[in-house]
């Protein structure tokens, strides 16, 4: 197999790949070509396809396919040209190859997320959590294999779990300097505030947008998830209530993001900046380990509108 993060300018390559999209596109002379995106666990690379014969065999997105290409450079990341492509056999390749998951196992993430929900001391809360993440066996199941978002950040299995565990704990950390924030919100708050992307996504490994996600959203539709089941619950203070679905609504901090409203009260804005924190720095560690660029620096990360240096500290002596 010929992972993608080990390709390099002029490597002539025979693997097979998950084929994660593909547009049929006419050049402008008129002719019909392919631009496929393929990806396996170590990253993605677009893929052409400039001639579309025989040599190229019938296949869809979200087909696994073996391709017989070369890399090249293009605007300074890879690419690759496809002479030859069919749909891959299953006796030809091992699942585990093609999709990325979480670095730590998702049992491990799992048991740390209910440390911190075994900690909540409000009952009604506590109540609250566990009815998502941890009474309904076919729900904690999607946990461990969802992902937190399409291609932004923590986009491979157990990504969503590692999200909410680790928005957790950053948001708890905020309270060793800022005593007087309220623990138990933070911990729901932190756990729930994606419990949207559950409906929001597919599951891998296609991953894309649900039709409620596309017209609702994955913090609309935590909020309709969290007050339909909060008002059933009648340990759960309504007023608490009302501060974690502000917490939830909230949490891309600002309406241009697509938070309905803005962080109001501490707890709010605490859970903003982990939630930001985390998707960041996570957007970072994934441009710089998933890059195929030769160098010290990745190639220009559009999201993030900049190149990254990737080759650790220089000894300067």
């Amino acid at each position: 197999m010929a992972f993608i993060k080990d390709l390099t300018d002029g490597s002539h390559v025979i693997g097979h790949y998950f084929c994660k999209d593909k547009q049929q596109l006419v050049t402008k002379t008129g002719k019909d070509y392919l631009k496929l995106q393929l990806e396996d666990k170590t990253g993605s690379i677009n893929a052409m396809v400039w001639d579309l014969g025989p040599q190229i065999g019938g296949f869809d997105k979200g087909d696994i396919v073996k391709v017989d290409a070369k890399a090249s450079l293009y605007n300074d990341a890879l690419q690759l040209t496809i002479s030859r492509l069919r749909r891959s056999n299953p006796d030809e390749y091992q699942v585990s190859d093609f999709f990325r998951t979480s670095k730590e196992s998702t049992e491990n993430i799992y048991q740390r997320l209910l440390m911190l929900y075994q900690s909540i001391e409000d009952p009604g809360l506590r109540k609250l959590v566990a009815a998502f993440c941890v009474d309904d066996p076919e729900t904690v199941r999607r946990l461990k294999t969802h992902p937190a978002a399409k291609a932004i950040h923590h986009g491979y299995i157990g990504g969503l779990l590692e999200h909410m565990v680790s928005v957790t704990t950053i948001a708890l950390s905020l309270k060793q300097q800022y005593t007087d924030l309220d623990r138990d919100l933070l911990i729901a708050g932190g756990l729930l505030h994606d419990i949207g992307k559950l409906v929001e996504l597919e599951p891998l490994p296609m991953g894309d947008y649900s039709d409620p996600g596309r017209f609702i959203g994955h913090i609309s539709i935590g909020y309709q998830l969290v007050h339909a089941k909060g008002s059933e619950i009648k340990e759960l203070d309504p007023h608490k209530l009302m501060l974690l679905e502000h917490m939830i609504l909230s949490h891309h901090g600002e309406r241009e993001f697509g938070s309905p409203v803005v962080p109001i009260t501490k707890e709010a804005m605490a859970l903003h900046l982990a939630d930001y924190s985390d998707s960041k720095m996570k957007q970072v560690e994934e441009a710089i380990e998933t890059d195929l660029t030769e160098g010290d620096w990745t190639s220009f990360n559009r999201p993030l509108e900049r190149y990254f240096y990737k080759s650790g500290y220089k000894n300067e002596g």
